[in-house]
């Protein structure tokens, strides 16, 4: 395993390249540089999907016969690398990397030809409702209840820091189907439309001043029995397949590329790059290729085996921590301008003028942004749980 591009990467390279180059509107450019979260603006990352869907490039880690491109792990390197330096918009996560691996690996045949077609194609929006109040990390604890009724769950409860759910038609959801025996034992996953009566999505506007999140709300929500994924109190299995590929499948080292590629740009503009600061940068890129090669790993278990693995969970820290330090740089690097608010004139398709210069508006967004990473996804706390039990055998 090594990231040296051969000869035919190279000319791949230069066939993404001009396909961006081709695609890749400065409208849609203006939405990437302009993400100050996990997704960006969604009507652009909506349009991005359905020109990458249209060349057959929106999901390359599928299978070919869901949709996938059969690329090599160094394919798939280099695509999310020229895509992230391209300011090409994020693709929301919830459909191409969440509920779709988690369908393709626990689904029923029926769920399979229904959704998968629809997420690849940008058809569905969707949204995650896994954390509750008093219930983030600790997803074993969730008490969102999905009582049996004939054919149908009647489901009551909450869920809270759901991404998107604004914007979301449907939603994959943890619900506690029994109180016996260990808790992760009575729990189900279950699919469900978000304009089914009962439904309350109230907006959570962030410290960075972005409406990301929400806290969804269920009263009598009723959902019919075939919306199961898996088995009934077995939902734990496919909450950990799923969140694998959460944590391991979202092309960490490319996004990182492109933010220290950010970084640079506002280093060199500021006359940064020499000195301490540019000594810090070196050792960004250093932890940054740290992050790459660990996510070769990743894929190569994945290829191998057809599971992430633990690794995952060392993936997600490294590129989490990588990720703060980027940003808190990029604040550094600005200086004062990180300090005026302008909420107005950062938002996508915004012609206002801004304080200082346009590189530098969602700069202080993305650090306060990024201060959760440490939590979004299972916190580092509990990844470390998880690599000393099956990593070390502790």
């Amino acid at each position: 395993m090594h990231l040296d591009a051969a000869a035919a990467d190279l000319a791949f390279r230069e066939e993404v390249q001009d396909f961006l180059a081709e695609n890749l509107s400065d409208e849609l450019r203006q939405a990437g540089q302009r993400t100050m979260g996990i997704c960006s603006p969604h009507e652009a990352s909506q349009a991005w999907q359905k020109i990458l869907h249209g060349r057959g490039w929106a999901a390359p880690s599928w299978p070919v016969e869901h949709g996938g491109t059969r690329w090599s792990p160094m394919q798939r390197h280099i695509f999310g690398t020229e895509c992230h330096l391209a300011n090409a918009p994020l693709l929301a996560p919830m459909g191409l990397d969440m509920v779709g691996p988690a369908i393709m690996g626990h689904g029923s045949e029926g769920q399979k030809a229904f959704f998968l077609p629809r997420i690849l194609a940008a058809e569905d929006s969707w949204c995650q409702g896994y954390s509750e109040p008093g219930s983030g990390s600790d997803l074993a604890s969730l008490q969102c209840r999905a009582e049996r009724e004939g054919e149908d769950y009647i489901i009551n409860g909450s869920k809270i820091w759901t991404t998107h759910a604004q914007y979301a038609n449907r939603m994959f959801c943890l619900v506690r189907t029994n109180s016996e025996g260990k808790p992760q034992e009575g729990i189900s996953f279950i699919l469900l439309e978000m304009d089914t009566p009962g439904i309350t999505v109230e907006p959570i506007i962030t410290l960075a001043g972005n409406h990301e999140v929400n806290q969804v709300f269920f009263d009598d929500v009723r959902v019919g029995r075939d919306n199961l994924v898996g088995a009934e109190n077995d939902g734990w299995t496919v909450a950990k397949f799923l969140l694998e590929f959460e944590r391991g499948g979202r092309a960490w080292g490319a996004r990182l590329r492109g933010a220290l590629a950010g970084l640079q740009r506002l280093a060199e503009a500021r006359g940064l790059n020499d000195g301490t600061f540019g000594q810090r940068l070196a050792a960004l890129a250093v932890e940054i290729q740290a992050v790459e090669f660990t996510e070769q790993r990743v894929i190569a278990e994945l290829e191998a085996t057809g599971r992430i693995g633990p690794a995952s969970s060392q993936l997600k820290i490294l590129a989490g921590n990588a990720l703060q330090s980027v940003t808190e740089c990029s604040v550094e690097a600005i200086g004062y301008y990180a300090v005026p608010y302008q909420p107005q004139a950062r938002q996508w398709g915004s012609n206002l003028e801004p304080i200082g210069h346009s590189d530098e508006l969602v700069v202080m967004s993305r650090y306060l942004d990024q201060r959760a990473r440490s939590i979004a996804g299972g916190s580092s706390e509990v990844q470390r749980n998880i690599m000393a039990k099956l990593v070390l055998g502790m």
